[in-house]
């Protein structure tokens, strides 16, 4: 397993902001950097929301190394051919190096305020189910592409120039959700990213993946797992402490809810059992934005044990 960091580019992120991590993440040795796609935060107020893509676009010509990606992009307000013809450049840019985030939207927020159609949770994952197959009939295959859905249509449709890399960027699929996000992972994904649960439930929902893998045809090993969850960091435990009560609780009962919390020592001994439920990868989602000094602990704490595998 290895680690990166994600953050919430809607939570007050500017170009200042995200240049500075960008350029701290590929320095101190994390496998990559990875962000939300939303206009807003779920609840007001609103704060600077630097926009996706664009920043992604950025980070491909200005970094060499790390992995990077959306976590995840909504189809509800991104329509999917331009999504993919967007992504297919970007990972052209980057050498490879982008990770497809996809997702059906939820945040019910920003689609009022924007007017944009969120749906009922069946429509809306029926929606996202024939987007991910437009997205892959794009990608996937030279060969021009059909498809007549209830939501989308492409009539003899190709991308070009084709994607440097064959098949394009991996399509990485976020969620727990049995009864959708599974069956579409077990289809279509690259990459299953599970989202704040903890090592006992990663491996449960692991479990299922791969019995809906096998229904689809396909080999475990042809779907990489990981997860995306919280991080509470404390250089202390009186720092350790404050900050746990900031979010809800006790060191401890923010483990129960699958958040990786503690000092250093504490954050080692979390990963590993996330690496050992089979995580391949995991994201750990930061707010320290202002305080350098604490990305630079946290890399000193879990990557001597965890280093990036080479490119």
């Amino acid at each position: 397993m290895d680690v990166a960091i994600m953050i919430e580019g809607q939570s007050g992120v500017t170009w200042p902001i995200w240049q500075r991590v960008a350029a701290a993440v590929e320095r101190l040795g994390f496998a990559g950097l990875y962000r939300s796609d939303h206009f807003t935060d779920a609840e007001p107020p609103s704060s600077d929301a630097l926009e996706a893509w664009v920043s992604l676009t950025w980070l491909a010509s200005h970094t060499q190394r790390i992995e990077f990606g959306p976590l995840v992009s909504p189809v509800s307000f991104r329509e999917p051919v331009m999504l993919a013809r967007t992504a297919l450049a970007v990972d052209d840019l980057s050498g490879g190096r982008l990770q497809f985030g996809l997702g059906a939207g939820w945040q019910t927020r920003e689609h009022s305020m924007f007017g944009y159609s969120l749906l009922g949770t069946t429509e809306r994952m029926a929606r996202f189910g024939e987007a991910l197959e437009v997205v892959s009939l794009l990608l996937r295959g030279d060969a021009p592409a059909s498809f007549e859905g209830k939501y989308y249509t492409l009539r003899e449709a190709t991308l070009l120039p084709r994607p440097r890399r064959p098949g394009g960027p991996p399509i990485v699929i976020g969620g727990n959700g049995p009864k959708y996000t599974l069956p579409l992972a077990a289809r279509y994904a690259q990459e299953w990213n599970a989202v704040y649960v903890t090592p006992q439930r990663f491996g449960e929902l692991q479990a299922q993946l791969d019995a809906l893998i096998a229904d689809a045809g396909r080999a475990p090993g042809d779907v990489r797992r990981t997860l995306m969850t919280g991080m509470v960091f404390g250089r202390d435990d009186a720092e350790l402490r404050q900050r746990a009560a900031e979010w809800g609780g006790t060191p401890a009962e923010l483990r129960q809810r699958g958040i990786v919390a503690g000092t250093a020592p504490d954050l080692a001994e979390q990963l590993h059992a996330i690496a050992a439920a089979g995580a391949q990868r995991v994201m750990l989602q930061w707010f320290g934005w202002d305080d350098m000094a604490e990305l630079e602990a946290i890399a000193a704490a879990v990557l001597p044990a965890f280093p990036p595998a080479p490119r």
